[in-house]
């Protein structure tokens, strides 16, 4: 916690993430203390630095720079890896990580910092009243976005809503209920709504800052978690030894017993398309350019946590995640099983994953081997596995893109919100409210087209190119059927994005799933007990907070 008593920094991040501070300012360091914030909150310079001091845990090593999306993105169904990298978090042995307790401090640091924005810059009379709404907005919208994860993460917790200081000493806080928790989370993100600009608006602020419609997104996403972690019934998921299809029966989430499941599901798709009729936001067309470095901060990336080559803000998701890296290869892919879950004209599958590399070595290696006569060969080059299969790795493109891959660490950005994901929202709700009716299938057909070519049609049809036949959800699916395409639709869109863990935990499968694997590729384990479903609470907080009787989550 000394990261909350001591300073705050506006530092390099200022310039990473806000053009219009300047290079002076943005370097200097100010006594954000809860203890004396009269010396600290004066001028909108201050305020804004202020801010930027809760986006920096983001950056920080309890967050972002590693800790959060190893705990995350490592542990799903389609993940493997080096052994060396995917033993702990990727394995299901959280403790055994270096970065454990990691989501916790760092949320709660974020927590801790926005607490004092949201106290004191209401009082600074030398700011503009645009921008002091806005940093308000941002405030309460990383605070609730610290509780949407916290809650996730570890079911219940503490709830801290005033900085820590001579008229609030108390540091033993109780655990909320689950639902309690949630009421947090919602009635920040709609204070953030309240609050903050929409896209393009003069005092939205710059690339890396929330703005109105990641606020309803967030909220519409917090409302389907609920919804979803509520819902009875079943979901089919194809996975296994065999990568078959199987069917499980949810569970209800913890915490989310006797929730009326539909009417958070009308909430979350009401607020959800209030997102789509901004027309603020476009899907990218081309998968490529996604992921590019022209892509980044586009229409379709509402929310990307910023790098900028050269500062501290950098981060080793290229080097764990891509084909090349300094450890030779890459410590993380796709399975095998989940690539052939992609349509074969899918250009998820096709752009999305490198086929063709060199390693660090110097050897040259296609993917996949049972592909040999696409991939083998290319631009003169052969691709010569020798049989190995170590070759059968599925690297992502999506972190690939940086100003130097060679070195370790660099500037890659990571997304944390994609507007295909509001319309993947719309689908799956409109479904549980009405059927896989015309609004739902608008919706899941919405994102797939995106990532399937045009053919022209045969004559006496219009010469008119047209989306190839496979590109369209297949018609007249049940509810329980649409259901279980649209959570594999989630899967392959935004594979290695952090998503999947938490779609496989607010359906209530988890354990199903992973277990149905066993082990997995590349020996990784993926056998979970029911202890995994939540985090362990760091033992420090257990330690030090009275008011947890010495309580950590089951079986931890």
């Amino acid at each position: 916690m000394k990261a909350i008593s001591t300073y705050l920094k506006a530092s390099v991040f200022g310039l990473a993430l806000l053009s219009t501070v300047s290079c002076k300012k943005a370097l200097e360091e100010k006594p954000y203390s809860f203890y004396s914030p009269e010396n600290s909150y004066n001028n909108q310079n201050d305020a804004r630095a202020a801010i930027n001091g809760v986006y920096n845990e983001l950056y920080s090593w309890e967050l972002f720079q590693q800790p959060f999306w190893n705990m995350t993105v490592l542990d799903d169904d389609h993940v493997s890896g080096a052994d060396w990298y995917l033993g702990t978090t990727g394995a299901g042995n959280p403790q055994s990580y270096w970065g454990v307790d990691g989501p916790w401090v760092g949320c709660y640091a974020m927590i801790a910092r926005a607490n004092t924005v949201i106290e004191n810059v209401p009082n600074i009379t030398d700011i503009d009243p645009d921008v002091q709404k806005r940093i308000m907005g941002e405030a309460y919208f990383l605070r609730g976005w610290a509780y949407f994860q916290l809650v996730q993460l570890y079911g219940g917790v503490p709830i801290k809503l005033k900085a820590l200081s001579a008229n609030n000493p108390e540091t033993n806080v109780p655990r909320a209920t689950v639902k309690e928790t949630y009421d947090v989370v919602i009635s920040d993100f709609k204070s953030a709504e309240t609050n903050l600009f929409p896209l393009g608006h003069a005092k939205a602020g710059e690339p890396g800052r929330v703005n109105q419609g990641v606020a309803k997104a967030f909220l519409a996403k917090t409302y389907l978690t609920m919804a979803s972690g509520a819902s009875t019934g079943n979901v089919t998921v194809r996975g296994g030894t065999d990568n078959g299809y199987y069917t499980y029966t949810k569970n209800v989430v913890a915490g989310l017993e006797g929730l009326d499941a539909r009417a958070y599901y009308t909430l979350a798709r009401d607020k959800a398309q209030e997102v789509i009729d901004s027309e603020k936001y476009s899907l990218t067309e081309s998968w490529k350019e996604l992921w590019s470095i022209a892509g980044r901060n586009n229409k379709e990336q509402m929310w990307e946590l910023q790098s900028l080559a050269g500062t501290v803000f950098i981060n080793n998701l290229h080097n764990y995640f891509s084909a090349r890296s300094t450890f030779g290869v890459g410590a993380v892919w796709t399975t095998n099983n989940h690539y052939n879950d992609y349509d074969v004209l899918d250009e998820r599958v096709l752009d999305g994953i490198t086929h063709n590399y060199q390693t660090l070595q110097g050897t040259y290696i296609f993917y996949p081997s049972w592909q040999a006569a696409q991939y083998k060969v290319v631009g003169g080059i052969t691709y010569n596995n020798t049989g190995s299969t170590t070759a059968e790795r599925a690297y992502t493109i999506k972190y690939s893109s940086v100003a130097d891959p060679s070195v370790a660490n660099s500037d890659a950005f990571y997304p944390l919100l994609r507007y295909a994901e509001v319309y993947l929202m719309i689908a799956e709700a409109e479904n549980e409210i009405n059927g896989a009716n015309a609004n739902a299938y608008e919706a899941l057909n919405k994102v797939r087209l995106r990532s399937f070519p045009l053919y022209t049609p045969a004559p006496p049809l219009p010469q008119t190119p047209i989306p190839v036949p496979e590109a369209y959800a297949p018609a007249n699916m049940t509810p329980e059927q649409f259901r279980s395409f649209v959570l594999a639709e989630r899967a392959r869109e935004f594979n290695m994005e952090g998503i999947r863990r938490f779609d496989l935990m607010r359906w209530g499968i988890y354990l199903q799933v992973m277990n149905k694997i066993g082990t997995g590729q590349n020996n990784i384990s993926k056998v979970r007990q029911a202890k995994n479903l939540l985090l362990p609470i760091p033992l420090n907080e257990i330690n030090s907070n009275t008011a947890l009787k010495g309580k950590n989550n089951p079986n931890w």
